[in-house]
């Protein structure tokens, strides 16, 4: 089957919702995929910053063919072995006091579980997030989500419950947060909105006015979680732990896994039967999470991310005279012709994104070499 193919079935059977690139891959390896034509591909994007191990990794796919001829899925209505082993494992990386972990499927389901745990467990129904910001497509993170593009049509959603603030404003936030507040959502990096980091300033001021109104602080980590930004959890960047943070994306290594993490007594506030997912938390799910921990730790890929990732930064900077802002594996390059860069990376099989009003936004596996990074500097280079 060659692309056009695939593109006739995708026309006649599947909604049109995604404005899809001409591309279809077949397979991977590494960083690098391969198209159905066997034209391989440098891919900076890692399926939006999931494909943390890259494609293939050798530790994920033993694990999967070991845990598929055992168990792939059981009702959370008995105990699950491998959801016990990554909670276990997950907790080993965070700092204290957060230790529990709820798995769910997803990043969106992951933010609805801490929103609810949060108005639950302070009794109250305001929820502070920012302009500008991305927290999901389920009705009421999209709610939390700051950007009118994704809520117009869909509206009223739960908008009522919520507020927006100028991200990184530390006097607006100051102004809104009241005894009101469940909790303030931030994310340490915007990541769909351009690759935006919040500053130290104004997290630890987020922290400490959360700590003054009895408010919960949430750190929705989805993209920026798991070594992404150089730290394992990207609010680490600002030395501040919040109350809950969620987790998803890079977590599962590919495989579609969330969790919403917190303290043993803000997990205490979920009793059986306020909240629950049928797949969530399920023994494959969960096998690769506590694989991609012992590869991250055994590999020290969460260093590489910070070692690589100045170092790349420098040399982009360097290359194009241009912003270029994040931490670790998460740039954002801030030019004029972001799609023109695009074109440019894809003319050498290059793959990279664009996101935020056209900021290019690199999120590449945690393991990509030096020479696939170089390769994309050297095609700034050439642009600039």
């Amino acid at each position: 089957m060659n692309t056009d193919e695939v593109k006739s079935l995708d026309s006649k059977y599947l909604f049109q919702n995604y404005g899809r690139q001409n591309l279809c891959f077949e397979r991977g390896e590494a960083e690098f995929l391969y198209d159905l034509d066997g034209k391989k591909y440098i891919d900076l994007v890692a399926g939006i910053a999931v494909n943390a191990l890259g494609y293939a990794h050798p530790d994920l796919v033993n694990a999967i063919c070991e845990q598929s001829r055992k168990l792939m899925h059981v009702s959370n209505l008995y105990l699950v072995k491998e959801q016990a082993l990554a909670a276990e494992a997950l907790a080993s990386v965070c700092p204290d006091p957060i230790s529990k972990t709820l798995f769910v499927n997803s990043g969106a389901e992951a933010n609805e579980a801490a929103l609810k745990l949060a108005v639950k467990h302070t009794n109250r129904s305001r929820i502070v997030t920012a302009k500008n910001s991305f927290h999901g497509r389920t009705a009421a993170s999209l709610s939390a989500t700051g950007q009118p593009k994704y809520q117009n049509g869909f509206t009223p959603l739960l908008s009522h419950a919520f507020e927006y603030i100028e991200y990184g404003n530390v006097e607006e936030l100051k102004k809104t947060v009241n005894s009101e507040t469940a909790a303030v959502l931030m994310e340490p990096i915007q990541g769909e909105g351009g690759v935006i980091p919040a500053g130290k300033e104004f997290f630890k001021a987020a922290r400490d006015i959360c700590d003054d109104y009895g408010a919960l602080f949430i750190v929705d980590e989805v993209q920026t979680g798991m070594g992404r930004t150089g730290k394992w959890f990207g609010f680490e960047n600002y030395d501040v732990v919040p109350d809950i943070f969620t987790l998803a994306k890079a977590l599962g290594g590919g495989f579609p896994i969330g969790a919403c993490v917190t303290s043993p007594e803000i997990a205490e506030t979920l009793k059986p039967g306020m909240h629950g997912t049928t797949f969530g938390g399920n023994p494959m799910g969960c096998t690769l999470v506590k694989t991609v921990i012992d590869v991250m730790k055994r590999d020290k890929l969460v260093e590489r991310s910070s070692d690589a990732g100045s170092k790349w930064m420098a040399d982009l900077k360097k290359a194009s005279s241009s912003e270029v802002r994040g931490f670790g594996m998460m740039l954002g390059m801030v030019i004029e012709d972001g799609r023109g860069l695009q074109a440019a990376a894809l003319e050498r099989n290059i793959l990279v994104n664009v996101c935020g009003g056209g900021v290019v936004r690199l999120i590449p596996p945690l393991i990509t070499s030096d020479e696939s990074l170089s390769s994309f500097t050297k095609v700034v280079e050439d642009f600039f």
